[in-house]
């Protein structure tokens, strides 16, 4: 219920903010001014755009499957909407509490490539069928260095709950005031980003880059957008569908933009915890949390990392489809195994 309430609501109103925010970062980047003439620069262009495709006609060729091709973007929404359920908001708060919350997560997001492949086969377009079997293909291979990156927490958190992931990372996580996880180097200060795990383990740093990169392709972003290449394909597996069915789709590439950048928050950037440490008496760190806080800062921290990828979309050209797989089987994927196998010793190290 906390998801329908909360992450819907917040879900539709980012994809007409992030739309508008993107179209204006692109302006930017390509030295152009973007959107400008409906409303005052251009910020009713979205909502132009929406109210436009909603009253789009729902066309549907006459060879599709029927069953197919109105299921597949329900499921691919709902999978990725369902991934929510888990997220931890603030200390205590979520929209389901499970003990194997990331495992949860990891599962049912997985199940969009259903929803797509069923899109390209169901559309009866050889276009669309190409650009389905690119889609799975590169989900499925970016899945591996992905939830290896993840498990580099799991083994330094010892943990699969959400809540528990982001509680290690908190206020007094750091009452030994080790930095940078090693021994005998102490630092007055505790908490803050301190004791957030890409700072508290330095191995895990190379993990949350192997995780955004994947994160990048698990969304079909530029440069991983081969999938929806319009010089090749025209739209890719979609390229059939039209109005809000469309719409589903975009929503939940924007969805997934989301969940991945609230999973880099929680896992790596100590979820809803503040950034400022304790600095001997001056406790800044207890001033800057709280309830509102957390929401704040793990909003804020989201939105941070949504801003990397619209800038690597406007920024990065578009690999080959050899390049993407051998970026993911020959790079990503041994540098995450080396990673848990060098973490597995640094945990082994830290226990003695």
């Amino acid at each position: 219920m906390i998801t329908f309430l909360v992450f819907l609501p917040f879900l539709l109103g980012f994809v007409v903010v992030g739309v508008y925010g993107e179209r204006k970062i692109a302006g930017f980047v390509q030295n152009r001014l973007g959107p400008m003439e409906v409303g005052p620069k251009g910020i009713v262009q979205t909502v132009a755009d929406l109210l436009k495709m909603l009253q789009k006609e729902d066309l549907r060729p006459k060879a599709v499957d029927q069953l197919l091709f109105l299921a597949a973007p329900i499921i691919v929404f709902g999978a990725i909407f369902t991934g929510y359920a888990v997220l931890p908001l603030t200390e205590g708060v979520s929209g389901s509490v499970i003990d194997a919350g990331l495992f949860f997560l990891l599962s049912v997001v997985s199940l969009d490539v259903l929803g797509i492949l069923l899109a390209g086969w169901g559309s009866n377009n050889k276009y669309a069928l190409f650009g389905a079997m690119r889609s799975v293909a590169q989900i499925v291979s970016y899945e591996i260095p992905l939830g290896l990156s993840v498990l580099c927490v799991v083994m330094v958190a010892q943990t699969l709950d959400l809540q528990e992931m982001v509680t290690q990372q908190g206020i007094y996580a750091t009452e030994e005031s080790f930095l940078f996880g090693i021994k005998g180097l102490k630092i007055n200060a505790t908490g803050g980003f301190l004791s957030w795990n890409i700072f508290s383990m330095p191995l895990l740093i190379i993990a949350f880059i192997i995780f955004f990169i994947s994160g990048l392709a698990e969304s079909n972003r530029v440069p991983f957008d081969l999938p929806e290449s319009e010089s090749e394909l025209i739209g890719g597996y979609h390229t059939e569908y039209s109005g809000f069915r469309w719409g589903l789709f975009m929503l939940s590439e924007y969805g997934m933009m989301l969940l991945v950048s609230f999973l880099a928050a929680i896992l790596f950037f100590g979820g809803w915890y503040s950034p400022f440490p304790n600095i001997g008496s001056f406790e800044l760190a207890e001033m800057t949390n709280g309830p509102v806080w957390g929401v704040i800062w793990l909003f804020g921290k989201a939105t941070f990392f949504i801003f990397l990828q619209i800038m690597a979309r406007w920024t990065y050209p578009r690999l080959r489809v050899d390049q993407l797989m051998s970026l993911s089987w020959k790079y990503l994927t041994p540098v995450a195994i080396l990673l848990l196998f060098l973490i597995g010793i640094w945990k082994i190290w830290v226990i003695s």
